[in-house]
C-alpha cells in the first residue's frame, strides 16, 4: 500500500506531471509542425536516427513497459488505475508517472 504523502510532496508531483505534460509536448508539437509524423517509418525512423536518440527511446519506452507493469499489478488501486496505460503511450511517460505517484499518494477518502 502507498501511504499518503505529504503536502509538500504531492504538490511536487502535481507539478512535476504538469512540466511532464507541458515540455515534452512543446517539442512533440515542433516536430509536427515541421512535417514530423506518427506514421511508424517517419516516426521510428527519428525516434531511431542514432545513437543517442535510440539510447533515449529505448530508456523510456522499457520505462513505460515496466511502470505498466507495475500498474497492472497494482490492485489496491482498483479499476480506476487503468486510466494510466493509455496515457503512458499517447500523451507521455513524465506525465503519467507522476501524475499516478500523486493519485496514489493521495489520503484516504471517508
Amino acid at each position: 500500500m502507498i501511504k499518503p504523502a505529504s503536502p509538500a510532496v504531492r504538490a511536487l508531483l502535481l507539478a512535476l506531471a504538469v512540466v511532464g505534460l507541458a515540455l515534452p509536448w512543446w517539442f512533440n508539437l515542433r516536430y509536427f509542425a515541421s512535417g514530423g509524423g506518427v506514421a511508424p517509418e517517419v516516426f521510428f525512423g527519428t525516434a531511431f536516427a542514432n545513437p543517442l536518440t535510440t539510447a533515449i527511446t529505448l530508456d523510456v519506452y522499457l520505462a513505460a513497459f515496466a511502470f505498466s507493469v507495475g500498474v497492472a499489478v497494482d490492485r489496491e488501486a482498483g479499476a480506476r488505475r487503468w486510466w494510466t496505460l493509455p496515457i503512458t503511450f499517447f500523451v507521455g511517460l513524465s506525465f503519467a508517472l507522476p501524475g499516478y505517484l500523486w493519485w496514489r499518494s493521495a489520503p484516504p477518502h471517508g
